[in-house]
């Protein structure tokens, strides 16, 4: 009978290392579950700035600002409201606000991080699917093995999500490098084809696209926890029996 069961379920030291992997992956989980939607936010509140400021330089007149006063708030460029909200403020006789360079470097680390956390996610889904087709030879975990497989397939479609978003927020960038937000340059843009306010629209649809895909990611892996949790609980009633 003992060589019957061992037949039916995976060795004492299989079953530590799933247990290993159940307890510690969904941990993992559990933080990737939370952190895009935050991220997400973020990516949101970007996209307004730069449709506040379209907004604001699709309809404003540009006059004569010769005899503006140095670090003066530029009454033409500035968005109602956006100071205030996200810091962004063009000033008369500067460049472009430090707070908009840092918007952007902010989304270039993000779409850098995505990146690197997409190529290790798919690898380490090769891996484990590579692992979960070895379970199949055991009768005992045969109820649980699409289970197993849609928690493999949930991360790595999270992992491909998170690569498309890397390509949006770098091609967002692309948008944004078109335009030139000295005070200066920027008034004779808006005094002449008006390209910056299209420029910003569109990069902040890009944006927006990429925030509902973080959201779409932490969803998939937030739909693993009842599978982990199920999975760990067979694992440990095979352990002790």
């Amino acid at each position: 009978m003992a060589e019957d069961k061992a037949q039916l379920s995976p060795p004492e030291s299989l079953l530590q290392l799933i247990d290993n992997l159940a307890r510690f992956h969904r941990e993992h989980e559990e933080y990737y579950s939370q952190a895009p939607l935050r991220q997400a936010g973020e990516l949101q509140a970007r996209s307004r700035a730069l449709k506040a400021l379209a907004d604001r330089w699709s309809v404003t007149g540009v006059g004569d600002q010769g005899a503006a006063i140095a670090f003066a708030g530029a009454e033409d460029l500035n968005a109602p409201g956006l100071v205030a909200e996200s810091g962004i403020l063009f000033m008369e006789g500067e460049g472009e606000p430090p707070e908009l360079q840092r918007l952007k470097r902010e989304v270039g680390l993000l779409a850098d991080d995505l990146e690197q956390t997409s190529v290790w996610l798919a690898g380490a889904m090769e891996h484990a699917w590579e692992m979960a087709g070895s379970l199949v030879a055991y009768p005992a975990l045969a109820d649980l093995l699409g289970e197993r497989h849609r928690i493999i397939t949930d991360d790595w479609q999270s992992a491909g999500l998170q690569a498309l978003v890397a390509r949006l927020l770098r091609r967002a960038l692309d948008l944004l490098a078109c335009v030139d937000f000295t005070p200066a340059v920027l008034r004779a843009d808006l005094g002449g084809e008006r390209a910056a306010p299209s420029y910003l629209y569109s990069a902040s649809e890009l944006l927006d696209r990429a925030a509902d895909l973080m959201a779409e990611s932490a969803t998939l892996v937030h739909d693993n926890e009842r599978r982990w949790r199920v999975f760990r609980a067979r694992v440990r009633e095979l352990r002790s029996a």
